[in-house]
């Protein structure tokens, strides 16, 4: 189990993540957490149940702590894994200009939210020169519902001196098509911005293998 434990790092560290499975990646996680015992079939147990290597990360703790042999130690490990995804992310966007680095943004959200089994809904504040200056949770829903309130939205912007920002929420149906109740709120929340003076640039809907754009699609 030592001599498996030793090639495994020394394939990770010669060839990097993309050397190797999701199962063997989750292994090497796993080992930190189980130090004296063969981690594999708890590694596969994992993606078997919740289908990949970001899905296991991200998954909540209620739903990972009734699999056999995931302890605490485990769970603290995978969330550390996402925490540090989610800090490197963001930390390429902070501070920058959204329109030249759209794609940095957009890969942010997807690394945040994609996975969530519930609704995120997420504001992107940005100064005048859109530059962005906070990224903020602004509510968690259901399955298929957030709460959002329009007048909370360009409260918290003018709290924080934005001259713009963008929505974005995710689909934990996978799908990013939004609802009519997607398409009114933000309706409701770009006619609030209108009468602040202020811009809501765009609407994102991140779904599980891609975002969809309000404003690409013609909805804003």
């Amino acid at each position: 189990m030592r001599d498996h434990r030793k090639r495994l790092r020394e394939r990770f560290l010669l060839g990097g993540a993309t050397a190797l499975p999701d199962y063997e990646m989750l292994e090497l996680v796993l080992f930190r957490a189980i130090p004296r015992q063969d981690v594999k079939p708890l590694a596969r147990l994992l993606l078997e149940t919740f289908g990949d290597f970001n899905r296991v990360i991200s998954a909540p703790r209620e739903r990972l702590l009734p699999i056999r042999g995931v302890g605490e130690a485990v769970i603290c490990e995978l969330k550390i894994i996402e925490a540090a995804a989610q800090r490197l992310a963001r930390s390429r966007i902070m501070q920058q200009h959204v329109i030249s680095g759209w794609g940095a943004i957009v890969d942010y959200c997807h690394t945040t939210m994609a996975h969530r089994e519930t609704e995120q809904f997420r504001i992107l504040f940005l100064d005048r020169k859109n530059v962005l200056i906070a990224d903020e949770e602004q509510a968690r829903g259901t399955v298929d519902h957030v709460p959002v309130y329009p007048r909370e939205v360009v409260k918290r912007a003018l709290e924080l001196n934005a001259s713009a920002f963008i929505l974005v929420h995710n689909h934990p149906s996978g799908d990013p098509t939004p609802s009519q109740a997607d398409i009114t709120v933000t309706a409701q929340i770009n006619e609030a911005a209108l009468a602040l003076g202020l811009t809501l640039h765009d609407h994102l809907i991140v779904g599980k293998s891609r975002e969809l754009s309000f404003r690409a699609e013609g909805y804003l």
